[in-house]
């Protein structure tokens, strides 16, 4: 039971940045854009984060710092595909390949100025990213250890994920961007203003993609700044939205169990090298595309606009 409970705790921890990166993909998508710039709007956020981080020892404010910088990142490619109707792939490639090396420039330009080999967080923010204990829930047997001993990320992160799916579903701003990402000349001639909902829900899912990356450079790496640290976990975020079936409150699952891929090569016998378990999150996300390609159903499927420029005049 408790090589149960570690691996499953493991999993979940693993596979946080991964869901705010689905659930982020998820309202752009839901918008009509196909934003292939998760990897790039979390290093954003890696790098906001941990720099404010660094700078205020303040948890509230990195946090506040990583989501604003996901917000502007995802505001460049909203102006490129919306207003100027930019291709959504290239323009989705390219603030991934700026995204990178921005973070990683701003990151190492800190370090550099700190006069120290390695950047670390303060104390009081490394102990702000503790395990928050929630009283009673955490000391049950079992359970308090599975479900209510984590970082204040992973209850984010739940929390994102399920006002989400509300949104989305239960209110009339959600049903308005939903209209919008089907068919978006019809949603125009309702009387829905399409190019302010997909500013702010590209803008609302950038954000949250940001939340991930700073994940990444304040929990992952333990409190010291590492380039690159986001690691591909973006790509496996944007795939893992057609396993979710565009639902957020399914990206919990997706999470775990990709997550629980990730963490893998800890909890077998060293029989295998190392690197082949680095590649299973890879491989079962190929094999996700694959398998989810396949499906014809209609309820659970992308935006049909989905990567499709709006243009007024054309309606």
């Amino acid at each position: 039971m408790d090589f149960f409970v570690n691996f499953f705790v493991a999993a979940v921890l693993a596979g946080t940045p991964i869901l705010f990166g689905i659930v982020g993909e998820i309202i752009n998508e839901k918008a009509g854009h196909l934003n292939l710039g998760v990897e790039g709007m979390m290093s954003i956020g890696a790098v906001a984060g941990f720099v404010v981080g660094y700078w205020t020892d303040n948890l509230f404010f990195a946090l506040v710092a990583a989501f604003v910088a996901g917000m502007l990142s995802a505001l460049i490619y909203a102006v490129l595909t919306v207003t100027f109707m930019a291709d959504q792939n290239v323009t989705g490639l390219t603030l991934t390949v700026f995204g990178i090396g921005f973070s990683n420039f701003v990151g190492d330009f800190v370090r550099e100025k700190s006069g120290s080999t390695s950047l670390k967080l303060p104390g009081n923010i490394l102990e702000s990213l503790g395990k928050v204990e929630i009283p009673v829930l955490t000391d049950i047997p079992v359970i308090g250890k599975m479900f209510f001993n984590y970082n204040i990320f992973v209850y984010i992160g739940i929390v994102v994920a399920i006002l989400a799916a509300i949104y989305l579903h239960k209110t009339k701003a959600g049903l308005n961007i939903r209209a919008i990402g089907e068919n978006p000349a019809a949603a125009d001639a309702a009387g829905i203003p399409v190019t302010k909902l997909k500013y702010i829900n590209l803008m609302l899912g950038g954000g949250i993609c940001a939340i991930g990356g700073a994940y990444c450079s304040m929990i992952i790496c333990n409190g010291v700044w590492v380039t690159s640290c986001v690691n591909g976990l973006g790509w496996i975020a944007v795939a893992l939205v057609i396993f979710a079936m565009w639902d957020p409150n399914k990206a919990i699952i997706a999470a775990v169990v990709f997550g629980g891929f990730s963490v893998l090569k800890y909890y077998v016998p060293q029989v295998i090298p190392s690197s082949v378990f680095d590649m299973i999150p890879f491989i079962m996300t190929i094999l996700v595309l694959i398998i989810t390609s396949m499906r014809s159903s209609k309820e659970n499927s992308q935006p049909k606009s989905c990567g499709v420029n709006y243009f007024r005049e054309e309606r």
